[in-house]
Formats: structure tokens, sequence, C-alpha cells
């Protein structure tokens, strides 16, 4: 195979070497039959030939070009005919053709190899990027799989928690009912106990199910479970919602400011215990701990109470203030300072399902400096007879 390949070049050089000779008597025998004997208009036709060829061929049929160009110039376009040259200015004039020939054909071959030479590097390079392109690829995808593995164990984490925490309650609450056995009067578990243990397991009942339902409905403002709306006291709402939070706003100081004369207000009173509950737990996963959760009660208008929870955390970025309330959403690098309470972005789509379901709106403030502040307004209970008021009811939810 080598032996074949080798012969082929030869026959391909010396193919080249005639036709580089060739181009030359091409030119010589057009101007002939031209009737064109000036050796100024030979002279550059014939350089150019050499051009050319070595732009084509390379050096070596360049300088066979060239040198077939100054016999032809000689011969044919340099008195007297033929190869005698007598006049000193032919001479000048041949010996110039001939080095001008043979410069101007490696000057061109030079320029051609060089050409040559920066193709194949442009195509190294673009085969370089290829390859790093894949690799940078490849690299992307083993990162994409190993963060996608990391977000399926924190969101299996945050289930369990979130599971786990009204699960441990009901069973509590379960099990101390069995033990008690059917009620007597001289049971060690008193009637009110019972009651407040059937209280229990009716509320976190109803905090799984909405934890359930925020996981498996699309997004809409109207929650599955009914609602049963009622007037409520403002205090009796804070009061329960700092009941539920006690535990996870334990390393925090929790102020508390409530305007005086408070309207009651017309919500389910259980769902908006969860949200204050939900906007509790959130501030004391990111505030630092020994840092103050401020949770401040006033009018906002003649129709509307506002909440406000504060806390001395991180903050949230403007372009991040309407993205919390959407499903699985989470600030990126936003770390809880206690890593078993990470959560999966559930709990603001969940209030704000909640809150919007009893004609109330709920969004982020913008704060200046540190910290984070979140508002919710409800609708007051309009007072009137009681004959009007479903009616009063119905207005104020609009």
């Amino acid at each position: 195979m080598s032996a074949t390949s080798a012969v082929h070049n030869r026959a391909v050089r010396w193919l080249k070497y005639f036709a580089a000779a060739a181009t030359v008597g091409v030119i010589v025998a057009s101007l002939e039959l031209a009737s064109v004997s000036y050796a100024g208009v030979a002279a550059p036709l014939l350089l150019l030939d050499v051009v050319i060829v070595a732009r084509l061929w390379g050096t070596a049929p360049a300088l066979v070009s060239a040198a077939s160009g100054a016999a032809a110039y000689s011969y044919f376009f340099l008195p007297p005919e033929g190869f005698g040259i007598e006049d000193p200015e032919d001479w000048i004039a041949f010996v110039v053709f001939t080095v001008t020939a043979v410069i101007a054909g490696e000057l061109a071959s030079r320029a051609e190899r060089r050409a040559a030479e920066a193709q194949a590097g442009q195509k190294e390079i673009q085969r370089l990027y290829q390859e790093l392109q894949g690799a940078f690829e490849r690299a992307s995808e083993a990162e994409a799989a190993r963060r996608n593995e990391q977000l399926k164990a924190a969101l299996l984490d945050a289930l369990t928690h979130n599971l786990r925490t009204p699960l441990t309650a009901i069973k509590a609450a379960v099990t101390a009912l069995i033990r008690s056995g059917p009620w007597q009067p001289r049971s060690e578990l008193s009637s009110e106990g019972r009651r407040e243990l059937l209280q229990v397991i009716d509320e976190e009942s109803d905090r799984l199910n909405r934890f359930i339902e925020g996981l498996s409905t699309p997004d809409r403002a109207e929650p599955a479970q009914p609602l049963h709306l009622r007037a409520v006291a403002v205090d009796d709402l804070v009061r329960a919602g700092l009941a539920r939070a006690e535990t996870v706003t334990r390393d925090h100081r929790v102020a508390v400011a409530l305007d005086p004369d408070l309207p009651r207000v017309s919500v389910d009173e259980a769902s908006i215990t969860e949200v204050i509950y939900i906007l509790l737990d959130n501030a004391s996963k990111y505030a630092p701990v020994g840092s103050t959760i401020t949770l401040r009660v006033g009018r906002d208008g003649e129709r509307h109470v506002r909440v406000i929870v504060i806390d001395e955390g991180p903050g949230i970025a403007v372009e991040h203030r309407e993205r919390v309330f959407e499903k699985f959403f989470r600030i990126p690098g936003r770390q809880s300072h206690d890593p078993r309470r990470g959560g999966i972005g559930l709990g603001l789509p969940i209030a704000r399902r909640l809150v919007e379901a009893q004609a109330g709106w709920i969004w982020v403030d913008a704060i200046d400096g540190r910290g984070t502040s979140i508002s919710m307004t409800l609708p007051v209970t309009i007072e009137t007879p009681d004959a009007e008021r479903p009616a009063a009811a119905a207005l104020a939810m609009k």
C-alpha cells in the first residue's frame, strides 16, 4: 500500500512539473497567434503565470514555470531570435525577469503555504473547541444529575419532616385516648382532656390535609377543603398562631404589637392560624438565632385588618418577592440555620391560597436594610342584625 502511494505521489509531482511548463507554452503560442512579439507584453504574462502556478501547485512547479518562462522570454521576445543575447540591455531584462519570476514564485508559494497552515490551524481550533464543548456538556450533565439527586434527597427529607410533625401529634393523642379507655366519671383523663385531644387530632388532620393539598393541586385561590367563615377576634388568632409556633420560635424573641380596639375579622379560624404559623415558621428558619421576630397587627382602612411578620434575616431580593409564592420555589443559596428544617417551597404558596380564598391579600413588603416583612390583610366583620349578617358577610368578601 505504501509503495503504491509513493508511485502515485511521484506521478502527480511530475504531472505538475509538466503542467507548469505547458502553461508557458500556452502563453507563448497565444502571443504568437496574436502576432505579439513585444517583450513588455510577454514579461508580465509570464510572471503572472509563475504566481498562479505557485499558488496552485507549490514552489517546485513554480520554479519549473519560471525557468521555462525565462527560456521562452529569451528565445521568442529578446532579439536576436533564439537563445543568443547581444544587447546588454536585453541581458539586464533577462536577468531581471528570471530573478523576478523566481522571487514571485517563492512568495506566492509561501503565501499559499501560510494560508493552508492557517486553515489547518483553524480546523484544529474548531476540533479542540468541539471537544471542549463536549467535555463541558458531559460535565454539566454529571453536575445536573448530582444536583438532581441532592434535590430529591432534600425534598424527601422535607416531606418526611412536614408529614411526621402532624402525624406524631395525631398518634400521641390517639394513644392517650386508647389508654384512657371508655370515659367514666373517675377516669384519669377528664372530659375536657379528651376534648382537647380530639381537637388536636382535628387540627393536625386539617394541617396534614392542607399540606397534601398543596402538593397535589394546581395553583388556584380556592382550597379543596371548604372554609367555615365566622367572626373571629384578632387576638384569638394571634394567640393560636403563637401557640402553634411556640416550638419553632423558642430560639428567638417574639415581639407582639396589637393596635387597640381591633374589629373582628370574617375568616376561617383554623386556616388563618395555619397562615400565621407558616409566617412565623419561615421567619424562624432564616433569621439568626436570638434575633427578634415581630408580629404586628393594625387597621388597614375601614374594611381590613393588616397582619405583619417582620424578621431580622437575610431579606428577600426584589426579583424574588413574587416568586416565593410559587410552588416549590426556593431562593438560590438560601439555607435554614437548622438543617432539619430546610423546607420545600410550599409554605408561602399554601398561605397565599388560604388568604386569598377569604378575600385577603398577602405579599412581601419592601423594607430598608436587613430583614423580611410579609403582610396580609383580612376582611373585617360588618356588625349587622342577625337577619342581615349573611348578606353583610358576603359583602365583606367582595
